[in-house]
């Protein structure tokens, strides 16, 4: 057996300390890799004692000539190398085992044909007509470049940079609005005496209560219900809030729906696994996006379905720029039914942002009253801060 009677440790850190006296990047971590891989399987040759520490201490495909040059001066007594493409140590045949050395030609004749990154394919740019496949759906921006993205207003976005914007926008949105439930669970820091453990613990102590229990609420996600205006006026706007609802839908347990005419849920849709295809079905499934808005209407229909106990103690989050063809009477009277079984009330309006903006529109106006919340909602700057606007509803 190859290194019999040699201490391992001792030979890992002189063979550690030589490589990085030639200039390989190997610390403390590589040195006990070798150390574990020299005790899981001692070396019977020069061939297995290559590999071994080949596959320990090597990280970088950069220091693989460093460690063939230290390699082959310990253990074929040969004067060092000069550490360049060109030169490689000499080879040898072992036990009837062939050493491959990368860059030789004869990679495959060893069996193993080398690292991992030797039999990897090569890289193709991503308009290679060549490539296999269809590439990527998302373009592969730097996050300067998605901040810079996420300034500029919806109508400017390609669909493209909208998709991977809205990964950002779920990727961001990390914190959710939590409810006290009415379930207790042990506590040191509870400020409520949990009354049965206490007691079933001084029954050990003569009825003495020596251990005192405490305990507080668990707390649950809070439903969060979300309407999005896919009218005429809001065009431009409905690609980035079917984003912004994609994320709701996966990350949490919440509800959406879509309105122009009518109500539209997109739940099930928007929870397909892949973005493009969710917002491909959800566009399929509202019909009559781009046309009239009845705000007032639709919110009406909602309380009324069976999907109205879902905003019971939830969030309502209403993306629309306030254009209602319903009468701002009927806007009074379906915001005040929704104001008391709603939690909170935020409104999402694209030109909340804009200087000198007033909410004068009939619809908008009559709702404003009835809202938390006025956020706007021109760039995805503003839906993601309105994602983090959430956390602060926690009670």
């Amino acid at each position: 057996m190859l290194l019999r009677g040699t201490d391992r440790a001792a030979f890992a850190v002189a063979f550690t300390a030589r490589l990085r006296r030639a200039g390989l990047q190997a610390g403390i971590t590589e040195t006990d890799d070798l150390v574990r891989a020299l005790a899981v399987s001692p070396p019977t040759s020069r061939t297995a004692l290559y590999w071994t520490a080949r596959i320990a201490l090597v990280r970088r495909h950069g220091d693989l000539a460093v460690f063939e040059r230290v390699f082959a001066t310990v253990f074929n007594d040969t004067p060092p190398l000069p550490l360049s493409r060109s030169a490689v140590p000499p080879r040898r045949r072992d036990d009837g085992l062939h050493v491959a050395v990368p860059g030789t030609g004869d990679e495959g004749a060893a069996a193993g044909g080398g690292l991992p990154w030797a039999t990897l394919p090569p890289a193709v740019a991503a308009d290679d007509p060549d490539l296999p496949g269809e590439g990527l759906d998302l373009p592969d921006l730097r996050p300067s470049d998605l901040a810079a993205l996420a300034d500029r207003p919806f109508e400017e976005l390609d669909q493209a940079q909208t998709e991977a914007l809205g990964t950002a926008l779920r990727a961001a949105l990390t914190s959710w609005p939590q409810r006290r439930s009415r379930r207790h669970r042990a506590d040191p820091a509870g400020h409520r005496v949990a009354l049965r453990p206490t007691i079933a613990r001084a029954r050990r102590t003569g009825w003495e209560a020596i251990t005192v229990v405490r305990e507080r609420p668990v707390p649950r996600p809070r439903r969060v219900v979300m309407l999005c205006d896919v009218s005429e006026s809001m065009r431009s706007q409905a690609a980035a809030c079917l984003q912004l609802m994609r994320a709701f839908t996966t990350v949490a347990d919440a509800e959406v729906f879509a309105f122009a005419t009518r109500l539209t849920r997109l739940t099930v849709p928007l929870r397909h696994t892949s973005a493009r295809e969710a917002i491909e079905q959800a566009s399929d499934a509202v019909d009559d996006r781009f046309g009239g808005t009845r705000i007032a209407a639709n919110i009406a229909a909602l309380l009324a379905s069976h999907h109205g106990n879902t905003v019971r103690g939830g969030v309502v989050i209403i993306a629309s720029d306030g254009w209602d063809s319903d009468p701002p009477e009927a806007m009074t009277a379906v915001m005040t039914r929704l104001r008391r079984r709603a939690y909170r009330i935020l409104w999402l309006n694209p030109r909340a942002g804009a200087a000198g903006f007033a909410p004068r529109v009939g619809g908008m106006a009559a709702a404003l009253p009835f809202c938390d919340d006025l956020l706007p909602a021109a760039t995805f700057t503003d839906l993601t801060a309105a994602t983090h606007h959430l956390r602060t509803l926690t009670r």
